[in-house]
């Protein structure tokens, strides 16, 4: 783990206030081990913001770390307002990784919804053959093609691009076997569906879990979710919780319950 003063040297918006800035980022490029890893940003060093807000990595390519965000509020909006050149203060990289992926006979499901496609994409660029799915609420929020013969579905709530419904709608397209194993991230209600899909079909799934973080280290205990763990003993933190920081954000399906 780093704290670094980094340097941006793109900052776009590449659909509906979706935006991909990528940064020079040398010592947390060195450190990166694979994807699902996130970053922590400070946007601006000043008292207005003074708390971190997590991103997920996108890509790392030599010692440029890349992030893809969406405009929720006025901390997102002041970082799409971030040219190049600018500096700001980033912690990282943070959390654990997906895994199995890159086994020869692992047939890899990505599925990404909202921001969730960060850490997708980045796992997508190293997959063989794997089969990619996108879900929005509508058409203006994608900036990939619906191109099923290539193995990518983009889904949309509205119905204006590709297929109409969520993620779950999409994965009827798809072919699962015994070698598949979801690999997703995305709103909680999005992991929770999935997490009951691949539990009916009796099919792995990793989940790569969003949560609200100030420290990103474990010492504000902010960003808490539930072990699926029946048998822990009364008032036993630890084995009832899990800190999205520090033992994810990346969750075998099996291991954690939402709500």
């Amino acid at each position: 783990m780093n704290i670094e003063n980094v340097t941006i040297s793109s900052n776009e918006e590449i659909a509906m206030n979706i935006w991909r800035m990528s940064m020079s980022a040398p010592k947390i490029a060195a450190a990166y081990i694979g994807p699902g890893q996130f970053i922590n940003i400070l946007p601006n060093d000043n008292w207005e913001h003074p708390i971190r807000r997590p991103m997920s990595i996108a890509s790392v390519k030599g010692d440029r770390v890349e992030i893809i965000y969406k405009i929720f509020g006025n901390m997102t909006e002041k970082l799409s307002r971030k040219n190049v050149g600018n500096t700001m203060n980033i912690l990282g990289p943070l959390g654990n990784v997906f895994t199995d992926w890159d086994k020869k006979e692992v047939e890899p499901i990505l599925i990404g919804g909202g921001v969730g496609l960060a850490p997708i994409l980045n796992v997508y660029e190293s997959c063989r053959n794997p089969i990619m799915i996108i879900g929005a609420r509508t058409a203006s929020e994608h900036f990939m093609k619906h191109d099923p013969k290539n193995n990518i579905y983009l889904a949309t709530d509205d119905g204006s691009m590709g297929i109409a419904g969520n993620v779950l709608k999409a994965m009827d397209e798809v072919n699962v076997n015994k070698n598949s194993i979801i690999y997703a991230c995305g709103p909680e209600p999005m992991l929770h569906a999935l997490q009951s899909h691949a539990n009916d079909k009796n099919i792995r799934a990793q989940l790569s879990v969003e949560s609200y973080m100030g420290c990103g280290v474990g010492l504000c205990q902010g960003c808490v979710i539930n072990r699926k763990n029946g048998h822990v003993q009364k008032h036993s933190y630890h084995e009832k919780y899990s800190l999205v920081c520090l033992d994810g954000p990346v969750y075998e399906s099996s291991e954690v319950t939402f709500g």
